[in-house]
């Protein structure tokens, strides 16, 4: 009986976990920091190795204001992508928490309906 009541405690704490929001500030810091790393190192890589057959890197320009393939520019690129990466993973958990939220609602009024359907028979 123990192993039962047991089990269950971790089936609802694993499900608890499973439907828990997503904290946005905290998942658009990670989507920025990871875009940031990533925009420096491929501008540091081509900064230092100068590839000839790779990525034109510079057309970031297009999208960063003040962007470049030199070091000053390799900040400015993380700055911006870091600014980019943090207002979609700020989104993407706003809208992951919504839709969620959404799902849980109409499962829970589906549920409750569901249970009150019989409700006149009774009568």
């Amino acid at each position: 009986m123990a192993t039962h009541v047991a089990s269950a405690e971790s089936i609802d704490r694993a499900l608890e976990l499973a439907f828990a929001p997503i904290h946005k500030r905290a998942f658009g810091v990670a989507v920025g920091t990871a875009a940031a790393l990533c925009a420096f190192v491929l501008t540091a890589f081509h900064v230092v190795a100068r590839p000839e057959e790779a990525l034109n890197v510079g057309l970031l320009h297009e999208y960063f204001y003040g962007y470049s393939v030199t070091w000053p520019g390799a900040l400015i690129g993380a700055a911006w992508a870091f600014f980019t990466g943090y207002v979609a993973g700020w989104f993407l958990a706003f809208c992951r928490n919504l839709m969620l939220g959404i799902m849980l609602f109409i499962g829970r009024t589906r549920s409750e309906l569901e249970e009150t359907r019989d409700f006149l028979d009774h009568i």
